[in-house]
């Protein structure tokens, strides 16, 4: 399985809880040299005065906790 393929399964286990309040969020790209894997906020979670930290405690957390090659979550526009 691809880094980008584990990307994808644990995003499928977050995006519930973004959905519940009308959001969602996207896989845009992982960088291998660095380690930073890009996210897209959509939805309720665009303009969410919320989402750095729904970025750094749920979704950066998570990715890191099962994918080690995992530096750093940015989000992306």
């Amino acid at each position: 399985m691809t880094i980008e393929e584990k990307i994808e399964e644990v995003l499928i286990t977050v995006r519930p809880y973004l959905q519940q309040d009308l959001g969602d969020v996207e896989f845009v790209r992982f960088d291998v040299v660095l380690g930073v894997a890009e996210v897209r906020f959509k939805g309720a979670c665009t303009n969410c005065s919320m989402s750095s930290l729904t970025l750094r405690a749920g979704i950066e957390r998570a990715l890191r906790a099962e994918i080690p090659e995992i530096r750093r979550v940015e989000a992306v526009k």
